[in-house]
């Protein structure tokens, strides 16, 4: 029986700081994960916290993130469909899947974190032995995720994510809600970073794999496909 993944993706449309910024779901961070994970033969199931329309971060679209990994989607009608009627955490039980992957894009910072249904399904597969991942802000989705005895998943891992330095020099440090960098660690991670922003950084703790920004959504997929 193939393994089965949860790909987890935003249904925020701007910066809730700023209405007049568009955001969205990073479509190479999808892109690469789904390549991978298809590579592998693995089901996949594209989830978002509400359930229903993904919107796509426009910057994502544009040289040098939009490559052939998003282009290829991109262009792909059945694919851009799998993002006009994604399900909620509601329609999951999260003992059909084997694995968690949290996408990444600025908007997930207002919709992940919040997210009960998320929480639910992460707490569940960890604590049954599944991988979790995440990629760039997809680890805003789990600041709160706590586990059965209280305790925050992150606490004590070791970790990345899009680094406070990546926020800066990509422009929108103004826009952001939060230090999500700050706010991990606050929450007990053991956070690392790559000495240059923007190349390719991954990290494994058990079944914890994570990556710090758009150019490691390929090697953060193979990662957690190694695991599984």
């Amino acid at each position: 029986m193939p393994k089965r993944i949860l790909l987890i993706v935003t249904n925020v449309d701007h910066y809730q700081t700023d209405p007049t910024h568009p955001t969205g779901l990073w479509m190479s961070e999808l892109s690469h994960a789904y390549d991978v994970f298809a590579e592998h033969g693995f089901e996949q199931t594209i989830l978002s916290p509400a359930g229903g329309k993904v919107p796509l971060e426009p910057r994502s679209l544009k040289f040098p993130s939009f490559d052939s990994s998003a282009k290829a989607w991109h262009d792909d009608a059945s694919r851009m469909a799998l993002l006009d009627d994604t399900v909620s955490p509601d329609d999951i039980d999260s003992a059909d899947y084997d694995a968690i992957y949290f996408t990444g894009g600025h908007a997930v910072m207002f919709d992940f974190p919040a997210s009960i249904g998320l929480q639910r399904l992460t707490r569940e597969i960890f604590e049954r032995g599944g991988v979790v991942g995440a990629v760039c802000h997809g680890y805003c989705g789990l600041l709160d995720v706590t586990l059965t005895d209280g305790s925050y998943l992150v606490a004590g891992r070791r970790l990345t994510g899009f680094s406070w330095h990546e926020e800066v020099l990509a422009g929108v440090a103004k826009l952001v809600p939060y230090n999500v960098e700050e706010r991990i660690q606050q929450r007990g991670a053991q956070y690392s970073k790559a000495l240059l922003p923007f190349v390719s950084n991954a990290v494994v703790d058990g079944m914890l794999v994570t990556g710090q920004n758009p150019g490691s959504a390929k090697e953060t997929a193979t990662k957690v496909a190694a695991l599984l």
